[in-house]
């Protein structure tokens, strides 16, 4: 008598549309691989190009070689900026040294930085929304004088401001924060300092907006969700902050399919995946695949709107 094989249990994925790379990232990685094309490797890189550990290392195995800071990069070799944006003080240093730089700065990131620049010549304080630390709101902060620029996180932040009654304010936002939780702030801003300046068109960006909407559009639908993305990459957080604030509380960050802890997932009938802007869609598939050997896996998706972004890269990388 044959033993009884157990039959896997049926488990529906649901895709969020859109997900994964966004048109800075794709942008910036395409400047990296044009740059070891052309100059021959190796190709320096300052930070992660992007934040996401299997990007880092495709490009690795090409040449780039990924440095924190200048001093770690030979004079009159080829240096490559992050996507997040560098303070002034980095290109500085750069021609100083004699580097041959480009900058894959997303260009939605560069427009909030030449609006700082114009609050400042225009003599008002800038509040910037934002997280501490993190690599784009120093390069935020660093496009002016120190002192210029006021970080603010909360609205318990905005609530504690003690600022001069006669001083001009305006507001600028990270790109890759919760729409919600910035609306909050904003909110709170405008309410604190009622002839605040802000920005024409808002600052989070549209791949942040989209994949916000959909992982919101499919939370209430799922018994669980991944999103796919690094613990530092900013915008894969809040999209997991996103899930549980709209009716999926059990969402998880998870950067591989090796990670995943399968007896979280039993039970599950209906599992939505995400990925960050930072992430390529060959890890959705990986994650699809794993799910496919413990389970029997039919695949949906929801869509919310379609991309058709591009940023071009420099001129002289161009084909």
């Amino acid at each position: 008598m044959q033993p009884l094989v157990a039959q896997k249990k049926e488990l529906t994925i649901v895709l969020a549309a859109p997900r994964g790379f966004c048109a800075g990232v794709e942008r910036a990685i395409t400047i990296v691989e044009k740059a070891l094309e052309k100059f021959g490797p190796p190709v320096y890189v300052r930070h992660e190009i992007v934040h996401n550990k299997f990007v880092v290392q495709q490009l690795e195995a090409k040449g780039a070689i990924f440095v924190k800071e200048l001093d770690e990069v030979p004079p009159q070799a080829q240096v490559i900026f992050s996507a997040h944006g560098v303070p002034k003080s980095v290109p500085e240093a750069a021609q100083a040294r004699e580097l041959n730089y480009f900058d894959a700065t997303c260009p939605l990131v560069s427009k909030v930085h030449r609006e700082v620049e114009r609050h400042h010549a225009a003599n008002r304080l800038v509040l910037l929304i934002g997280h501490k630390g993190h690599p784009e709101v120093i390069g935020t902060m660093g496009q002016v004088p120190e002192g210029s620029v006021i970080l603010v996180e909360t609205v318990a932040d905005v609530e504690a401001l003690t600022l001069s009654a006669n001083q001009e304010f305006a507001y600028a936002t990270q790109t890759t924060l919760s729409v919600g939780e910035a609306h909050d702030i904003v909110e709170a801003l405008k309410e604190k300092f009622p002839d605040i300046h802000g920005p024409h068109k808002g600052d989070i960006c549209y791949a942040t907006t989209n994949r916000q909407h959909a992982v919101q559009k499919l939370a209430e639908s799922v018994d669980a969700l991944i999103v796919i993305g690094a613990p530092n990459s900013s915008n894969s957080l809040r999209l997991v902050e996103v899930a549980k604030n709209n009716g999926c509380a059990d969402a998880r960050l998870y950067q591989r399919a090796k990670e995943i802890d399968w007896t979280w997932l039993q039970g599950k009938k209906r599992l939505g995946i995400s990925a960050g802007a930072s992430a390529p869609e060959i890890l959705v598939e990986e994650v699809i695949e794993a799910c496919r050997e413990h389970f029997t896996v039919t695949v949906d998706e929801v869509k919310v709107i379609e991309e058709n972004v591009h940023f071009n890269i420099p001129k002289v990388l161009r084909d």
